[in-house]
């Protein structure tokens, strides 16, 4: 079974948690550190034979377009993470169509050709903010991977499907949807594919999660990391004008 790996390509201080303390205007006093990570990433996948897909900030690809044209080069796949990592039902319409736009148009002229995938910032396509389906496709987008199929607080369609499907509906209809992996326990989904899960989880379970998509249900698993994740310093790291 091939599973999918994904990496949201944001630095540190990105995330949304960090929202309340480290303000956009403050992104440029912060060390960046997204480059170095991301190469450690790149080294570790070619060490591996394996192939990934970056959706790649566009606030990022515009300082750092060596690193996507780097990522292109080694063959993975450049996809799009939004511009500046704000939540999409935060927004209104018209200014998530400028945003997303924006990082398009950014990462096409990097590397040459057409970005196919997008990826929400916190994977906040929700139930609120499924209009922004309508505007990837205008955009030209072929497929979304931002909806999770669990009940969190920044997050989550829960009784979305849980597998890759075609989105019908008004204004998408076609659109490509690949959700975050879930595994299906009584009346719960459990997120077992990434990021902050593998941290919080032990080995066992992540293993067990993805071991049972891909054996009982007979599906891929949509895996994601965030270069920031295999940065030994990020604990150490501080904020300009603020304290943790």
């Amino acid at each position: 079974m091939l599973n999918a790996l994904t990496i949201d390509v944001e630095d540190y201080y990105q995330v949304t948690a960090f929202e309340p303390v480290v303000r956009f205007a403050d992104w440029e006093r912060c060390e960046s550190r997204v480059e170095r990570n991301t190469q450690t990433v790149l080294e570790g996948l070619a060490e591996r034979g394996t192939r990934a897909t970056f959706f790649i900030l566009g606030w990022v690809a515009e300082r750092h377009p060596g690193l996507v044209r780097a990522i292109d080069a080694a063959g993975h796949e450049v996809a799009a993470h939004g511009y500046a990592h704000q939540r999409v039902y935060t927004q209104t319409p018209e200014q998530f169509r400028e945003e997303t736009r924006r990082v398009k148009a950014c990462l096409e002229n990097i590397i040459g050709r057409a970005i196919l995938g997008y990826r929400a910032a916190s994977y906040s396509i929700t139930a609120k903010s499924l209009w922004a389906l309508d505007i990837l496709q205008q955009a030209g987008f072929v497929y979304d991977s931002s909806i999770f199929p669990v009940r969190h607080d920044f997050y989550g369609i829960p009784d979305h499907p849980r597998f890759c499907h075609v989105l019908r509906g008004d204004g998408h209809d076609g659109l490509v949807e690949f959700p975050m992996s879930t595994v299906r326990l009584g009346k719960l989904n459990l997120p077992v594919a990434g990021g902050g899960y593998f941290r919080l989880y032990p080995y066992a379970l992540s293993r067990w999660g993805i071991r049972h998509l891909n054996r009982a249900e007979q599906q891929p698993a949509v895996v994601y990391l965030h270069p920031w994740e295999v940065d030994p310093q990020r604990a150490r790291s501080h904020f300009p004008g603020r304290h943790m």
